[in-house]
């Protein structure tokens, strides 16, 4: 379906040309002045200069030109603008085609490509950590966005399950525990199927073993030792990787499930493994990767960098891999099982440099064709609400489920104490109000950007938050029950200025969705819902919706709200939550 200022301009173009003057001057753009006007063009201003005469003469010209019916003001003013005003009869004609339109009439444009959005990130064997809300938050939501406008969209957790704290792990469990048959190099029999270790066992052992390697340097060399014959295939670290990953996937999927973050592919480092050999050897012999210090590396560095770009190292001296060839060969496993058109990654903005010289060596070696976009998203931090980097009371990291649990906690609460819902439904509004304010609260912020977290504020019912637009969604839901069969109602001219307002925002839709998704930029759909909820709040108390006793008039009161509360549910998915039935 064709954006509503497209439409406009195609109809002033149309109005410059019937005037005698270049088509091309006819852009318009919405009003910066919406006091004065809802739309505007200024192309008088410009075509002067070619037709020598005065803009307001050219403005005038123009305006006779256009068709009255679709406008409710016309005028044109010193020195020489278009201020437009749109009929009630053109806004009810566009927003009846939204509402019986698949998904509102947004263009499709992803039908038919594939794109692998890598987010979470989560380390097997780690707790998950506030550092891992915003890549979980953010991915979600554009992979979501993603696949409203037709991708087929594959969402991979790439996880960290091949590096060092595999190597720690197993250094320190066998101080532990040496007479484990998975450290004996003679054992040939089967390795126990029950792990030697639970999940709180795991979660003390990484910290531990990580603490130690600081201050033991033989320790630390034989993790470092541990990790290569791991990487190696020795069949007894290979049965522990395997506890590891069997105690900890469950734990980190119940966590992500709780954000309603879902991943169509579990994969981690270690499924990227195989591609290794065959793909440093191949950059070996092409001469792609050259020798430095004893480690291989792939010059990326360009004329035009401002800033030195060091070469993406591909094995160390010591004959290891590291990240970034880890990186290299999943996007080597990403092309050759899915052909993607685009891949996106969304990491802190800290690892920028890291994803340029990764991107930059892709492109380099043939791994990523021209064809097929790299991008990164580099989010910003969460800090406390003083500003600071959040942590615990003594100085820890705080853990992703503490947060959460915190967050619910407060929820809950409010929700108790308001008598919100009866007492079968707390746990489920609570869980979908606490969830709203957790991710609302996180992506309204530019994705770069770093903010701070303030429960108390994310939580609040009022304002620019999740809750606020849940409250939105489910009045409107209580009015529709009230009014009965609805979904059938045709959309009505503008039954007073509210009307006209909401409707105004309305037709913002496909645009936002489509600048949100070009700039990787979920938080303009948290403003256009915010806006929008806005413009439904205003309308809902200056019109009587359900006391109108004029029943056409009703109806469209009805129809209205119908179609804002099916954007607002559609676009809470996208950003990945939902309402609850009561608030």
């Amino acid at each position: 379906m064709e954006k509503i200022l497209d439409i406009i301009t195609e109809k002033m173009e149309r109005a410059f040309a019937d005037a005698g003057y270049d088509a091309s001057y006819g852009r318009v753009t919405v009003s910066n002045r919406p006091d004065l006007c809802e739309y505007q063009c200024n192309g008088a201003l410009a075509a002067a200069k070619q037709y020598h005469c005065a803009p307001i003469q050219i403005a005038k010209a123009v305006a006779e030109k256009l068709d009255a019916a679709d406008y409710s003001l016309v005028e044109a003013v010193m020195p020489g603008f278009i201020n437009l005003k749109l009929s009630g009869a053109f806004l009810e004609t566009y927003l009846e085609s939204m509402r019986i339109a698949p998904d509102f009439g947004v263009a499709k444009t992803g039908v038919g490509k594939t794109i692998v959005v890598d987010y979470g990130g989560a380390n097997v064997a780690k707790p998950l950590h506030i550092g891992h809300l915003r890549p979980a938050i953010i991915g979600e939501a554009m992979k979501r966005l993603y696949a409203f406008f037709g991708y087929n969209t594959i969402g991979d957790v790439h996880l960290g399950d091949w590096g060092l704290q595999m190597g720690l792990i197993i250094a320190e469990l066998q101080d532990r525990q040496p007479n484990l048959p998975y450290f004996d190099p003679d054992f040939t029999g089967e390795y126990p199927t029950e792990p030697p270790f639970t999940l709180s066992d795991l979660e003390e052992l990484y910290p531990a073993a990580s603490a130690r390697k600081k201050v033991d340097e033989a320790f630390a060399q034989r993790a470092h030792t541990a990790t290569f014959e791991l990487q190696q295939g020795r069949r007894g670290y290979r049965a522990i990787w395997q506890h590891i990953m069997n105690v900890s996937l469950p734990d980190l999927r119940r966590i992500y499930d709780s954000l309603d973050v879902h991943f169509e592919k579990w994969l981690g480092e270690s499924d990227a493994d195989p591609y290794i050999p065959a793909m440093v050897a191949e950059m070996k012999e092409k001469g792609y990767a050259v020798l430095s210090e004893g480690a291989w590396v792939i010059p990326v560095a360009e004329e035009t960098d401002k800033k030195a770009v060091p070469p993406c190292i591909l094995v160390k001296s010591d004959g290891s891999s590291i990240y970034a060839t880890t990186d290299l060969a999943t996007m080597v496993q990403r092309m050759q099982d899915w052909h993607p058109d685009k891949m996106l990654y969304v990491t802190d903005k800290r690892q920028a440099l890291h994803f340029e010289q990764v991107f930059r060596a892709a492109r380099k070696c043939g791994i990523v064709p021209d064809t097929t976009a790299l991008e990164h998203i580099g989010h910003g931090t969460m800090n406390g609400k003083d500003g600071k980097p959040f942590k615990t009371r003594d100085g820890g990291v705080l853990r992703l489920e503490t947060l959460i649990a915190d967050m619910t906690a407060f929820v809950r609460a409010k929700v108790v104490e308001n008598k919100i819902v009866d007492a079968s439904e707390v746990d489920d509004t609570t869980a979908k109000i606490a969830l709203a304010a957790l991710k609302y609260g996180d992506l309204s912020n530019q994705p770069t950007k770093d903010y701070n977290f303030d429960l108390e504020r994310f939580a609040a019912f009022e304002g620019n938050t999740g809750p606020y637009i849940l409250y939105t969604i489910v009045r409107i839901k209580s009015i529709l029950a009230k009014y009965g069969d609805w979904a059938h109602l045709p959309i009505q001219p503008p039954a007073n200025p509210f009307a006209k307002d909401l409707m105004n925002v309305i037709t913002r839709l496909q645009p936002t969705l489509e600048t949100a998704l070009a700039s990787s930029a979920p938080n303009l759909i948290c403003a256009y819902i915010y806006e929008l909820a806005g413009a439904v709040n205003k309308f809902y108390h200056e019109t009587p919706v359900l006391k109108e006793a004029d029943e056409t008039l009703k109806a469209g009161h009805i129809a209205l709200l119908g179609l804002a509360k099916n954007i607002l549910e559609t676009c809470i998915h996208i950003l990945g939550f939902s309402a609850p039935e009561k608030m």
